[in-house]
């Protein structure tokens, strides 16, 4: 190509990215309200699928707060999102709306072979149908898999609270404290998942704990296993307790031991000195904040407005746009995102998250959390203004039903806002003129999109951050309270934090479905690897070591897996089949940032429940029946899991210049220590990934990218001046 053409060429490239740059503000996709065809559910269609189903007189649905099991009850009202290409065509070619529905998850116990049912109802907004939802092939749900539900939790709770009352003596002698008129002396029973310990089993295993200060708890010593496979309570036993190290049969046979002086006793001691006062903490969805704050320090400022712009859910903020849901199921998800108004992904949404304690007791060597079946997205709370969120951000309540008899409003459960970086994205000196270069100063700004989730003793933060670079940022940080176990012998090895009470290493780990369109949906997988090469110099005698990028081109699924803690090529590249007029594939590059290299998964049977664990980065081709790697049912039959992300890999589909979907995986590894004590600091623990720009924009439109709206000043400094 010739200087002219060149020219020429970059002259038309400059136009286009203009144009593209003024359209990208109010993208096609987003006219006429399109973008609601990702949005959650309003509390309007919540009410009619509700409505709807209690009409149905052949389900005999009773409300979910009825404290009873043998009866038929709706669990989850979420949306049901139609496939990617029924989208996609409305969205860019202005076909028919894809049919709005709802997903929604049936107990049905009031029958001789209880089962758990899904449906998808329609249409929205007034739903005259619905048909059930299969599993996957050769799946099922096990009526033994089911998530615990509110009225399963408290019969349990009652249940094991008679049941130890031969044991009241010696929860008075060995810890103070008691079950029943307490006077703020108080124990309660905490459990653990999963709800069963072989296949097709239902039993927990319950924790005795003193209650400290209203929100520490402090283990006694005491675990007990509650048999609650029948649907009737009047079936549901203890058929297992251990205290201090040894198993008995039943609390009857502790208790008759007990106070034949035969049992081995630990007297716990204070946790805390009387008086004690410790931080408050804010743990009720629409409780007051104090305002203003006692400790006030640096606020961020937005004193020409916000630069991002709300239509729905979605977001505007300069080049980038982009919707969101906050599912009750599984959390966070961002959809449909464009970066000056060309696609970058579909979707990028957490999966899961997994916590294995293999602690040395019978409840913790059972241990493993996957936080969905808890319901990720149902246990978000409110986040409060200049604590989780600057005073700037715009707040957004989200309306979920889970397990309840209605829509519930969660108040200020996502926020929105733009902060610096802390860090110019330009040279800032321009050392060949001898001059200080402010006009190349621009100032990093970002966009953060945040919600929480708080279980049990743990709160995940989740952050979307979306830079002007076309950067975007997936993280997650973790914060809560250290859960401890009673010391034992067996325990030696692990570090003992506080009188009693032992503390565990154990691993976190969190999945991440990323379903990348970078330029358009058929994109291919790559890596750039560095190594070193011997080479001479023709100028000089001397054997040179050079760097040279070494490129891996993966077509199929099964080659394109890493092994989770271990190293990843430096540069994991989607890149489109669309160039740069230089030649070079326009791509996006993905940096996974990972602090735990302790694999979970040693392909036992238990763990087909979250085998997606056992990569960093596994890549496939797209598909309908592959939208999410595990299910609520995977946490409480872990043996049998209705979904297994290993299945994803078996058939080795093509990846070349198709659809795909990048799944990854991120963990961190908790070593509990002193200063975690009582609480563990979330600066301390956060991973994630970003997707960063590679070759994806033409040399032009780097040049036009330095707006003057981000740019300090226009004019130069002598170096050295006052």
């Amino acid at each position: 190509m010739g200087l002219a053409q060149r020219s020429w060429a970059l002259g038309c490239t400059a136009i286009m990215s203009v144009l593209q740059m003024a359209m990208a503000g109010n993208p096609n996709w987003m006219l006429n309200g399109k973008a609601q065809v990702l949005a959650d559910l309003s509390a309007q269609e919540i009410q009619a699928v509700h409505s709807f189903l209690m009409s149905r007189t052949e389900l005999d649905l009773q409300p979910s707060d009825t404290r009873a099991l043998d009866k038929n009850s709706v669990l989850l009202i979420e949306t049901l999102l139609p496939k990617k290409k029924d989208v996609l065509e409305f969205l860019n070619k202005e076909t028919k709306a894809p049919v709005r529905e709802a997903r929604v998850i049936v107990f049905f116990s009031a029958q001789e072979h209880p089962n758990v049912t899904e449906f998808a109802v329609g249409p929205l907004p007034q739903p005259i149908y619905m048909r059930e939802l299969s599993p996957r092939p050769a799946k099922h749900r096990s009526w033994a898999s089911r998530p615990m539900c509110k009225a399963e939790q408290s019969l349990l709770y009652h249940k094991v609270k008679e049941a130890t009352t031969p044991l009241r003596e010696l929860f008075l002698h060995t810890t103070g404290f008691s079950l029943e008129d307490c006077n703020g002396q108080c124990l309660t029973f905490t459990h653990v998942a999963p709800h069963s310990v072989e296949s097709r089993h239902r039993a927990t295993w319950f924790l005795l704990q003193r209650i400290v200060k209203e929100h520490l708890l402090q283990p006694t010593g005491l675990e007990i296993l509650v048999d609650h496979g029948s649907t009737d309570v009047r079936d549901w036993r203890v058929v297992q307790v251990w205290y201090n190290g040894k198993q008995y049969n039943s609390p009857e046979e502790l208790a008759q031991k007990y106070a034949d002086g035969e049992v081995d006793t630990m007297v716990l001691k204070d946790l805390l000195p009387k008086n004690t006062e410790l931080p408050p903490i804010f743990n009720k969805p629409g409780g007051k904040f104090p305002t203003p704050l006692r400790k006030s320090g640096p606020h961020v400022e937005q004193a020409n407005g916000s630069r991002y712009s709300l239509e729905g859910n979605t977001v505007i903020y300069k080049d980038w746009s982009f919707s969101f849901q906050l599912r009750p199921s599984s959390g966070l998800h961002i959809l449909n995102v464009h970066f000056r108004n060309e696609y970058i992904a579909y979707e990028i949404s957490v999966q899961d998250a997994v916590a294995v304690h293999r602690e040395k007791t019978p409840a913790g060597e059972l241990t493993k959390t996957m936080d969905l079946g808890w319901g990720l997205g149902s246990v978000t709370r409110e986040l409060a203004p200049g604590i989780n969120c600057p005073e700037t951000a715009t707040f957004l309540d989200v309306i979920h039903y889970y397990d309840t008899d209605g829509p519930v409003r969660y108040p200020r459960a996502l926020c929105i806002f733009e902060i610096p970086t802390g860090m110019p994205v330009r040279p800032t000196f321009n050392h060949f003129a001898g001059k200080i270069n402010f006009f190349s100063d621009v100032m990093g700004h970002k966009l953060v999109l945040r919600a929480t989730s708080a279980l049990y003793n743990f709160d995940y933060i989740w952050d979307f951050i979306f830079y002007s670079s076309g950067m975007i940022s997936a993280k997650v940080h973790a914060t809560g309270y250290v859960h401890t176990t009673i010391y034992t012998r067996e325990g030696l090895g692990e570090t003992h934090l506080l009188t009693h009470q032992l503390g565990h290493s154990h691993t976190h780990l969190v999945h991440y479905r990323v379903d990348l369109d970078v330029a358009g949906i058929n994109n291919s997988f790559h890596t750039l690897q560095t190594r070193q090469k011997n080479t001479t110099n023709s100028s000089s005698p001397r054997r040179l070591v050079q760097d040279i990028m070494e490129k891996t081109q993966y077509s199929q699924e099964r080659q394109a897996t890493f092994s989770f803690g271990h190293t990843l090529p430096s540069f994991l590249l989607f890149s489109s089949p669309k160039k740069d007029i230089w030649g070079y594939r326009r791509s996006y590059r993905l940096k996974i940032y990972s602090t735990s290299e302790q694999s979970l998964t040693p392909e036992t049977q238990e763990d087909l429940a979250f085998s997606w664990a056992r990569y960093s980065l596994a890549v496939s081709k797209y598909s309908d029946s592959e939208r999410y790697s595990t299910s609520i049912y995977n946490q409480n039959h872990p043996w049998d899991p209705p979904v297994v992300f290993e299945d994803f890999l078996q058939n080795n589909e093509n990846i070349d210049d198709q659809d795909l979907v990048a799944w990854v995986t991120v963990g961190f590894s908790h070593g509990p220590h002193s200063e975690a004590v009582p609480y563990m600091a979330s600066s301390r623990n956060f991973v994630g990934f970003l997707l960063l720009p590679f070759n994806f924009f033409y040399i032009t439109e780097k040049n036009l990218s330095t707006s003057a709206a981000d740019v300090a000043d226009t004019g130069f400094l002598e170096a050295g001046s006052a």
